[in-house]
């Protein structure tokens, strides 16, 4: 079990470290497009003004940046959805048939350069299950199912059971999985509390607390995940054809995002992995929303998206990026925070639903990188030119300030302008 960043620690280190604290990108991602009429953001630090659908970053608009008119260009022009879809997170153009083709992302680009840093390069997490076979646009669906490439072949398996995640990050494995984490570290915990400066030992508590909070959440979720194994025998079907809950999937979906959002918070405050990316709801995702008050599915619900409906859904995604952020917000290193380290990063394929536009993408960063981000901001390149408004741009940029270096990535070869 490691843990989080506590200041006793170097008085153990045979060393003193010199490097930095490390710097994470985690990407949120919800298929379909927002409602724009309450999207966007005016306005700098405790000033800017946020619409409604972004209201619940108002408590961190002074470390988020809301970005307005970037694209990817090879997105555009190909068609609906997964031609949308497929090179959002890489730039690359993606082809049609049987054979898929896309590049590399910029989550798994830079799991590759600092990955050997962590026990984990990268943590792929979904809240929805993928689906198969080709779009009426002949594009294979696995374009709409994954945003995370590894290469241009192969898209990263999405973890979609937030027990399997949880066990992933913890290393659960076989009879252990049985046994509480905190009972099977009690011992060397208690030792080290009593080694540690009053501060520290009161944040090793609360870590344990709060890992304790996730397990026993797990736990339930576990179990039903194994019924669901047992059921899909009987039925001899695979359990992925199933539909939730008897896919052993929460069937509160606000119970499932909030532990997948969970589980990257304690991955990132234990310096498990330094790359995350959460699928909240994939394109032409099939989720429902009862708790909204929204009959219909998120794609049909994304046909009417200036209606107060599809708005509700747009703003209960971007409160996942509001909770994470807060979590991290909330998690002391050195004179800063987690979040202070990170930059979350929060897109959709489209701007607008019913017309399927991508011409304009949704973003909003949260998080400094270190203090070499300047965060408080709204940014708006719309009017900026094709070649000074590509999402490739901004993802040089980011890279640039994580120690990663590239002449180019994707369409792009310059690092976007006042980023």
């Amino acid at each position: 079990m490691a843990l989080p960043w506590l200041e006793s620690l170097s008085a153990f280190a045979a060393t003193p470290s010199s490097s930095p604290f490390p710097k994470r990108f985690a990407v949120l991602f919800m298929g379909n497009g927002v409602n724009e009429n309450h999207w966007g953001a005016e306005g700098a630090g405790d000033d800017m003004k946020l619409g409604r659908s972004l209201s619940p970053l108002e408590p961190l608009k002074k470390k988020i940046n809301v970005i307005n008119g970037l694209f990817n260009k090879h997105s555009t022009g190909q068609g609906i959805h997964p031609a949308q879809t497929g090179s959002l997170l890489s730039g690359a153009p993606i082809q049609r048939g049987p054979v898929i083709h896309a590049g590399m992302t910029v989550d798994q680009m830079i799991a590759n350069r600092i990955g050997q840093d962590t026990l984990q390069p990268s943590i792929v997490l979904a809240c929805e299950q993928p689906m198969t076979g080709y779009h009426e646009t002949n594009f294979s669906m696995a374009y709409s199912s994954h945003i995370s490439w590894q290469s241009p072949d192969s898209p990263v398996p999405n973890e979609v059971y937030p027990a399997l995640a949880f066990d992933t990050l913890f290393e659960n494995r076989g009879s252990v999985r049985n046994l509480s984490i905190l009972d099977r570290v009690r011992g060397s915990a208690e030792t080290l509390s009593r080694q540690v400066s009053s501060t520290d030992a009161h944040k090793l508590d609360e870590f344990m607390t709060s890992v304790r909070e996730v397990e026993k959440r797990v736990d339930g979720m576990r179990k039903n995940q194994e019924k669901a194994a047992d059921l899909a025998k009987l039925k001899n079907r695979p359990v992925f054809s199933m539909d939730r809950p008897a896919n052993g999937l929460p069937e509160d979906l606000r119970e499932h995002t909030r532990l997948m959002c969970d589980v990257i918070a304690l991955a990132f405050q234990t310096d498990k992995t330094r790359v995350a990316s959460l699928l909240l709801a994939r394109d032409l995702s099939a989720l429902y929303y009862p708790f909204l008050d929204v009959s219909e599915g998120h794609h049909s619900a994304s046909h009417n998206n200036l209606s107060d409906g599809y708005e509700r859904i747009a703003r209960f995604h971007l409160s996942q990026l509001a909770y994470l952020a807060t979590k991290l917000d909330a998690m002391p290193e050195g004179e800063g925070t987690v979040l202070d380290n990170s930059c979350l990063m929060f897109l959709s394929n489209l701007w607008n639903g019913s017309k399927h536009i991508s011409t304009q993408l949704p973003v909003v960063l949260a998080g400094g990188l270190g203090g070499t981000l300047e965060t408080g901001r709204s940014l708006d390149y719309l009017n900026a030119g094709d070649e000074s408004r590509k999402m490739c741009s901004l993802y040089l940029g980011i890279m640039d300030r994580m120690g990663i270096t590239l002449d180019r990535f994707g369409d792009a070869d310059t690092r976007l302008a006042n980023l």
